[in-house]
């Protein structure tokens, strides 16, 4: 009986189950909502306002930190750019005033 009901079970699993599982995820992928242009236009709108206003903080803390030299910028990531203290010929402390 146990040799009949092995290769029952692995054709059911490859011939029903698995073509079922391909079939009902591709029909959920097709239904999915898809990006329209006015969807396109609007991402690319909030993307350039999102640089420009990156722009603007990025000149403002340029602008405090060639004032005061104690001044860390907040959470902005700037390893991707030159050091803004080194721009402005502010030298860095040696002891972080931090703690």
């Amino acid at each position: 009986m146990e040799d009949v009901l092995v290769p029952i079970f692995v054709c059911g699993i490859l011939f029903i189950a698995l073509p079922w599982l391909v079939f009902h995820y591709v029909t959920k992928w097709k239904t999915a909502p898809k990006m329209t242009n006015e969807d396109e236009r609007l991402l690319d709108e909030m993307y350039n306002l999102a640089r420009r206003l990156e722009d603007r903080v990025n000149t403002v803390e340029r602008i405090v930190a060639a004032d005061n030299p104690d001044f860390r910028p907040g959470i902005a990531d700037y390893r991707s750019q030159p050091d803004y203290r080194l721009e402005a010929g502010i030298e860095r402390p040696l002891i972080d005033r931090r703690n």
